[in-house]
């Protein structure tokens, strides 16, 4: 696997090295030991599948609350989404800004989301699955979200034309601003 870290704390790309012949490819997706060596948490507890049935559906933004925060180790097995994590963290360097990478089936890429970070997609084909590894069990009270058009962090999402957004995505509140 080849770990490439982004801009923000803690957050990185996995690309995996697949080995194809006649018959399809192989790939290791998962290793504790290569984990481990680039300092990223290995205890994951969940598998969860997200499938989306059009494009244009947009998911997120969401995290749990400490003493519950997970960290989501994220692909793409069918389809393709926009994949968008945001540092919410406020004694991190780091807070606040957001990152977005395209996972498809055919890039095989993944994404690491640290504790601390919301996490959210837009799908750009119909049909699009994601496989979630979680490091901590869901737990309803922790949940916790902030608006996927959210002002003070300025996400910039590809255009897909018509959006299909969950009641409970649309009614995150805004974030309050400090006084001036």
């Amino acid at each position: 696997m080849i770990f490439t870290p982004t801009d923000l704390d803690g957050a990185c790309i996995i690309d995996i090295e697949v080995r194809e012949d006649e018959r399809g490819y192989f790939a290791r997706v998962w290793c504790s030991r290569e984990f481990e060596v680039q300092g990223l948490k290995t205890d994951l507890v969940q598998c969860n599948v997200a499938y989306n049935h059009t494009r244009g559906i947009l998911r997120g933004m969401h995290y749990q609350q400490p003493p519950h925060a997970e960290v989501k180790l994220v692909r793409c097995t069918n389809g393709a989404v926009y994949d968008v994590i945001v540092d919410m963290r406020t004694d991190s360097p780091s807070y606040l800004k957001w990152t977005g990478v395209e996972l498809t089936e055919e890039n095989h890429r993944m994404l690491y989301v640290p504790e601390g970070f919301a996490h959210g997609y837009i799908t750009l084909q119909d049909r699009s699955e994601l496989f979630y590894q979680v490091s901590e069990f869901y737990t309803p009270g922790a949940e916790g979200g902030v608006r996927w058009d959210e002002p003070a962090i300025g996400i910039q999402w590809p255009d897909v034309g018509a959006l299909t957004i969950s009641a409970k995505d649309r009614a995150w509140p805004l974030m309050r601003k400090d006084p001036a």
